[in-house]
């Protein structure tokens, strides 16, 4: 009687350590990234204030929170990542990216871009696609966004190798004009 308490004693260690081990060593989170399509309708679009903040832009993922909590944490990381799919980035109400599901489109990194319309709570998807879409502004979204340094999957940011917003403006301008056009979104309450 005693060896088997002694050998349940050993085994119950074991297994305790090992699972302290592995928590303390970043395994057993459960994190699953879902790795399938999202095919974005104009519903989909929401008030940008419902996304994370991740100055300048909002990022939000719609195929849950293991995706979502990749996606900050790669938005966050200076050192880039790429972003799991379901991911929506938007700066402002008129424009968005969305990250398909792997293959979908190998020269964008498999984004979608999309130019986008609001008329009070309403989204319209003005036009959508990979390499040859264009914004609000008539600019091509894939030409800014491929000259974004390989480690940030095109994603612009500070100092992510892509064009300035607004070549003559300084920073603290641009700045309040992005925050302008996000406080401005009429889809938000």
């Amino acid at each position: 009687m005693a060896r088997g308490k002694e050998f349940f004693g050993f085994t119950g260690f074991l297994l305790l350590f090992s699972m302290v081990l592995g928590v303390g060593c970043g395994g057993g989170s459960g994190n699953t990234i879902i790795n399938q399509d999202v095919d974005m309708q104009a519903s989909d679009f929401e008030c940008l204030k419902n996304m994370d903040y991740i100055g300048p832009y909002y990022l939000t993922n719609k195929l849950g929170a293991d995706n979502l909590a990749e996606a900050l944490k790669v938005a966050k990381s200076s050192k880039g990542g790429t972003f799991p799919p379901g991911t929506v980035i938007q700066l402002i109400p008129l424009e968005a990216m969305v990250k398909r599901v792997e293959g979908w489109n190998p020269a964008t990194n498999d984004w979608e871009f999309f130019s986008l319309a609001v008329t009070g709570t309403t989204t319209t998807i003005k036009s959508r696609g990979a390499e040859y879409t264009k914004n609000f502004a008539g600019l091509n979204c894939f030409a800014c966004h491929s000259k974004a340094a390989p480690q940030f999957d095109l994603v612009c940011g500070d100092n992510h190798g892509c064009d300035p917003l607004l070549p003559t403006a300084d920073q603290t301008t641009t700045d309040q004009m992005i925050k302008g056009f996000q406080d401005a979104d009429p889809r938000c309450p």
